[in-house]
Order: structure tokens, then C-alpha cells, then sequence
């Protein structure tokens, strides 16, 4: 099931809403213009697909996304942010085919999110070292990261064209590389966390060298049947991190190289500002509660500059996405809080080829489904983000679980 088939349900009409009607995604023609944004879903204790990862993906695909992403497959195991991820192996493949399958049955299209955590890896629960582009400190080991060799960079491209082979193997219609949050590949593009004086650091072209070998060998492996899309920070919102200019820069340089279909417009770092991806409320009790006690301890005296808040705006990313919309030919996803229809009715109408969400449809995984039938215009997800520290206990909409404990206490 993949362009073939169309992955749609019905045929779009003249008056249509510019966001419910299909859209070309590479060799894809997807059912409309929203995607699922990859958010690590917390349920894979055991590192393989389980039921309730099925069901997950299932209810939002049955919602009326066009495409929904599983998150994160790292492409090799210590490259996961923690052990309970699952890893790009044969002994994964059975059950991301299960998850796929159930996907396509909804009329859904689904895509596989790979990448490298890099020094955003977890190397105590992983129980290997974490690796890095240069000399740096991993908060959560509590030891120095690795600092990669090109023997090392090397094995990680040939990782990703294996994790690319085996999604394909598993039935996804899409990949989506992780070149974001200062993940692996996302840390060679910093100038702050890259120092290298070899060919893969220094000026931004060398710097951007890894991106692009990986999206080349990616979309040899995944042949032509299947998209390939990556998730690109537009800034790291950290002094002296990338910056817009330079993400402009690094995104021609990828568009030249002609190896992606769709860009995935993103921002914020998980080492040192995750805030600025989500925007909203900074739930620092929360997540202290999911640290280990020594890391807490330090959370609880510098967690608000590690989480300072930003005032929550629908589409906030909006004013930088469209710097690349006029700077690059290539199809755009815009993310960021996407919470009404008029908005992603904007947003398609103004160039953007799709809108990305996550929190709105943890909220509601039939939200798209609703605005559709014109029973409401916009989510009534709060950003409050308490979501974010359920990503290791089954990420869920906190609000949701409250509404239904209380139904059933009422009933």
C-alpha cells in the first residue's frame, strides 16, 4: 500500500478545504494535508512493538490524519535517548509490520521516524557510551560522551541505510530522518557542540557533511516506492547554536542534493532549551519526577533555565518556516502548536505542502475527523504540557485520562 493505492478514502471536492484535500508527498499522494508528528509514544518497555503502540497509532490513523509517524527508531542500540525504544533490528520488523498493517487499514499512511540520539542518549540505561561530535558532558550518565572518530560516522551512515531497508521491509510508506533537537546529527550541525577541525566540522559545509550522506544513503536504501522527508531545526534556541541563516543554508544544500522529498520544520534542543519546541507551560514538577535521584537533584536547583517557559502562540514557529518557504524549492511541513482549522487552512493556502501536530491529537486522536464534520474549529488541548514527562510511561494527554477517571467515578 503506498502510491498506488492513494492512501485516500474519498475524492476531494472543488470546495473542499485546502487542508482536507489529498497531497503529493514524493511517489505518495496522501488522504489530506496532516501528519502526525513523531513523538516518542513510551510504549515499548521491551524495545519491540506492543499492542498499545498499535492501538495508539490505530486511533489516530481511524482520527483522519493522512499520515501518522512512529517515534523514534534509532538505528542502532546506542542511539536510543533510552533502552525501552526500539532499535532498527530484524527482530522488530514483525511487529512494525502489525503496527503498519493496522495503519493502512484505517486509510492512513504511515511513516517511520529514524535517526541517532547521539549525546541525547541515555548511556546508563543504555549501557553504552554516548556519542557526541566533540569533547561535552552527558547530564544523564553523568560522564563524559564519546566523542565519534570517522570510523564511527562512517558505521552510523551505513546504520541509517540499514534502518531505511528494514522500514521498507516493514510495510512504512515514509521515513522520516531525525536531523533535529541536537540528536546526532542535529549536534554536528551546532557550531556550539561541534569543535571538530576535520572534514566533518568547522565551516558549515563539512558541518552539514553527515546530514547529507545520511539523507543520500537513506534514499538509496528506501528505493522509489517510499517517501523520505527529515526533520530539520530551523534554530537550536540556544546561544551559539544553529540559527536560522545557517538552517537556510543547510537546507539548500540538501534540497540540492535532491535525496528528499519534504522537509520537517522544527526547533528547540534537548540538551539545554526542549521548551522551545513545545511552548506553553514548563511542567518542572512533572518531570523532575521521571529523573533518576542524583540528575533530580541538580534539576530541582537549575531546572528552570534548563525549562524556561514560552508564552504559548498558535503556529509559533510560523515567521521562521516562512523564510524557507521563500528561500527553498522543496515541500514544507509546518509545525508548532497548529491547534485551529483556519490555521491549517493558512498555512496550506500561503505554500506549505502539510501540517504537522502531536499534542492536539493526543488530546484528541479524532480531531481531524471533527474538524472535518464541523463539529469543532479548534483543539482543546491547553498546552500545558504535561504530556511530556508520560513519554516513558505511555505518552498520553494528561487532561483526557483526568476526563475519563472521572466519568467513571460519576458512572
Amino acid at each position: 500500500m503506498r502510491s498506488e493505492l492513494h492512501l485516500m478514502q474519498a475524492e476531494a471536492s472543488d470546495v473542499e478545504a485546502p487542508v482536507f484535500r489529498p497531497g503529493k508527498l514524493g511517489p505518495l499522494t496522501l488522504r489530506n494535508r496532516v501528519i502526525k508528528a513523531a513523538t516518542f509514544e513510551g510504549m515499548t518497555p521491551a524495545g519491540l512493538v506492543t499492542d498499545e503502540l498499535v492501538d495508539f497509532h490505530r486511533r489516530v490513523a481511524a482520527g483522519g490524519v493522512g499520515m501518522t509517524t512512529v517515534a523514534y527508531l534509532a538505528v542502532a542500540p546506542e542511539g536510543r535517548t533510552h533502552a525501552q525504544q526500539i532499535h532498527m533490528r530484524e527482530e522488530a520488523v514483525p511487529g512494525l509490520r502489525l503496527l503498519t498493517d493496522a495503519v493502512h487499514q484505517a486509510g492512513c499512511a504511515a511513516a517511520a521516524q529514524i535517526g541517532h540520539a547521539g549525546p541525547v542518549a541515555n548511556p546508563a540505561s543504555n549501557g553504552s557510551a554516548s556519542l557526541a561530535p566533540s569533547t561535552s558532558f552527558n547530564l544523564l550518565g553523568l560522564r563524559l560522551n564519546h566523542v565519534v572518530d570517522d570510523g564511527d560516522i562512517r558505521r552510523i551512515i551505513a546504520d541509517h541505510g540499514r534502518a531505511a531497508r528494514l522500514a521498507v521491509e516493514a510495510g512504512f510508506d515514509a521515513i522520516e530522518i531525525h536531523l533535529g533537537h541536537n540528536y546526532l546529527i542535529s549536534s554536528f550541525l551546532s557550531p556550539r557542540l561541534n569543535r571538530r577541525r576535520d572534514e566533518w566540522g568547522g565551516n558549515l559545509e563539512n558541518r552539514a557533511r553527515f546530514a547529507r550522506e545520511v539523507a543520500r544513503t537513506v534514499r538509496h536504501a528506501a528505493g522509489p516506492r517510499v517517501a523520505v522527508t527529515a526533520k530539520l531545526n530551523m534554530s537550536d534556541g540556544v546561544r551559539g547554536g544553529l540559527g536560522v541563516e545557517e538552517s537556510i543554508e543547510v537546507a539548500r544544500l540538501l534540497a540540492a542534493d535532491g535525496a528528499l522529498d519534504a522537509l520537517v520544520l522544527t526547533g528547540g534542543s534537548s540538551l539545554r532549551n526542549p521548551m522551545y519546541l513545545l511552548r506553553g507551560d514548563a511542567p518542572l514538577h512533572e518531570f523532575s519526577a521521571t529523573l533518576p535521584p542524583l540528575v533530580r537533584a541538580g534539576f530541582w536547583l537549575f531546572g528552570k533555565r534548563f525549562m524556561p517557559a514560552y508564552p504559548f502562540k498558535e503556529a509559533y514557529f510560523l515567521p521562521y518556516a516562512r523564510r524557507f518557504l521563500d528561500a527553498l524549492n522543496l515541500r514544507l511541513v509546518l509545525l508548532g502548536g497548529i491547534s485551529t482549522l483556519a490555521t491549517m487552512n493558512e498555512a496550506i493556502e500561503s505554500g506549505f505542502s502539510f501540517v504537522a501536530m502531536a499534542r492536539a491529537l493526543l488530546r484528541e486522536p479524532d480531531f481531524i475527523n471533527k474538524l472535518r464534520a464541523g463539529s469543532r474549529e479548534q483543539s482543546t488541548c491547553t498546552h500545558c504540557n504535561r504530556c511530556m514527562p508520560t513519554i516513558y510511561s505511555g505518552t498520553r494527554c494528561v487532561l483526557t485520562s483526568e476526563d475519563q477517571r472521572g466519568e467513571v467515578e460519576a458512572g
